[in-house]
């Protein structure tokens, strides 16, 4: 079916979808690999609500979206970065968001961000302003059910003077945790504020803080998730971790090869991109839970190209991608995001990440993505 499309230089021309779909197949509870995705929030675009203010949620659809995920057996990473946090959505509104989902699903697999995002940094003074941000969100986050994601802490980047600061917070915090947590290494390029995270001025000292954080406090720690999106990086910790300690990429740019693993390791997969390619996720790990590594990677890396679109520069505004999708496949009414961060893209990026989801088979209704495609071209005034 045909549909036409603007160049960047304003060019208009026709593209003719595939009109493919992906298989749906939910992935069964006998997984050689754990998958969570980190799943976005709605907005209420009916709130008549100030963009610096509190969220204003669409609970109804954003509680479906996540019935969605647990329906095709995918664990649900909560209240992290995909659903805004700390760019739209606060903490009030992140721990209401854990409340309801492991209220509503209490028999998926969740686990949900804990931080210390109360705490402003440019408020936080000393290490011990950052270690009582930490156990407050992590007594909450536990008060709800949830197993927890410990977050990277901008405030913690901010006031740690060495990897000795680190050490310490981590190991203060994850004394209080009920069961073993998945820390969080998020990269800059996600998040600037966390630029020198772990203490070092490099890869390899951070490295070296982070594994022996992890060694000293291994009966706390599940796994790690990894988001530096350099997938040597990431196989040169994992072959590192201590036995029993798992990796989960979080890189949105190699995750097929990072979860397929090679002859000494795997990751499984903490991804953001999870979230519009949950049905892709499901499919391929059922296959490569059945031995079948290429029918796993003939599902997984035709979306490898809208992957890298999504998360390209400047990265921590690959959300805005996120939503756009959840749009067009139906999952939502409308393209309105916390914060207007729908805003945070361009028509051609809007256009591109159209064309790669249809090449991948990403749309369950590739007419209704092609008409909420065309109102959002009318909006930009291409006619």
């Amino acid at each position: 079916m045909p549909i036409r499309l603007p160049d960047e230089t304003g060019r208009v021309s026709d593209y003719e979808m595939t009109g493919r779909t992906v298989e749906t197949r939910p992935l069964g509870t006998e997984t050689c690999r754990i998958i969570y995705s980190a799943a976005h929030v709605v907005a209420d675009r009916f709130a008549d609500c100030d963009p610096s203010g509190p969220a204003a949620v669409d609970w109804e659809a954003t509680m479906a979206f996540r019935r969605h995920l647990a329906d095709l057996g995918l664990g649900i990473a909560e209240a992290m970065d995909t659903a805004q946090r700390g760019m739209g959505l606060d903490w009030n509104g992140a721990l209401e968001l854990i409340a309801r989902t492991k209220a509503e699903l209490p028999d998926a697999r969740i686990a949900s961000g804990a931080g210390t995002d109360q705490l402003d940094a440019a408020d936080a003074r000393t290490i011990d302003d950052v270690r009582d941000a930490y156990l407050e969100q992590v007594e909450a986050v536990q008060k709800t059910g949830s197993r927890i994601i410990l977050m990277a802490s901008r405030a913690l980047a901010k006031v740690a003077r060495g990897p000795g600061d680190y050490e310490s917070i981590y190991r203060d915090v994850l004394a209080q945790c009920d069961e073993p947590v998945i820390l969080h290494w998020l990269g800059a390029m996600f998040d600037p504020a966390l630029e020198g995270y772990w203490g070092g001025s490099c890869f390899e000292e951070a490295l070296e803080t982070c594994l022996t954080v992890i060694g000293d406090n291994q009966a706390k720690v599940d796994g790690i998730k990894v988001s530096l999106l350099d997938k040597d990086k990431e196989i040169a910790m994992r072959r590192r971790l201590p036995d029993g300690v798992k990796m989960y990429t979080g890189d949105d740019f190699n995750y097929p090869e990072l979860i397929e693993g090679d002859e000494d390791s795997f990751s499984h997969a903490l991804l953001g991109v999870f979230d519009p390619l949950a049905s892709h996720a499901a499919l391929a790990v059922s296959r490569l839970s059945q031995g079948d590594n290429g029918g796993f990677r003939s599902v997984l890396d035709p979306t490898v190209p809208l992957a890298r679109h999504i998360f390209r520069t400047p990265t921590q505004y690959y959300k805005t991608g996120v939503v756009f999708l959840a749009w067009l496949n139906g999952f939502q009414d409308h393209f309105v995001m916390l914060g207007g961060a729908q805003a945070m893209r361009s028509l051609p990026y809007f256009v591109d990440a159209f064309k790669f989801a249809d090449q991948c088979g990403l749309f369950r209704d590739p007419d209704l993505a092609a008409g909420r495609m065309q109102t959002l071209l009318d909006l930009y005034g291409v006619s």
